[in-house]
């Protein structure tokens, strides 16, 4: 929720946004689908690289994908977009 709000602010608090992706990588398992959603929009709104944390929200939302609502598919989908993830 923190860097959806600074995100939603237009605020790109680079060290903040670090710190969380740290964190959140390693609670991951936690999220649920809209958490992890909202997540990598936030990052991909502030314009934020983090790559790792995308990879590990790649992950955990392919392997939870039937849980994710349409809205929650359509925010992974524009955030990895604009990024130009490439897993590869």
């Amino acid at each position: 929720n923190t860097v959806w709000a600074f995100a939603t602010a237009g605020v790109a608090a680079r060290t903040l946004f670090e710190a969380i992706a740290s964190e959140a990588q390693r609670r991951i398992a936690d999220f649920n689908p809209q958490d992890l959603a909202n997540t990598v929009w936030a990052f991909a709104t502030a314009g934020v690289a983090a790559r790792m944390l995308f990879g590990a929200i790649a992950s955990e939302a392919q392997r939870r994908i039937a849980e994710f609502n349409s809205q929650n598919r359509a925010n992974l989908a524009w955030a990895f977009a604009c990024v130009g993830w490439d897993r590869r």
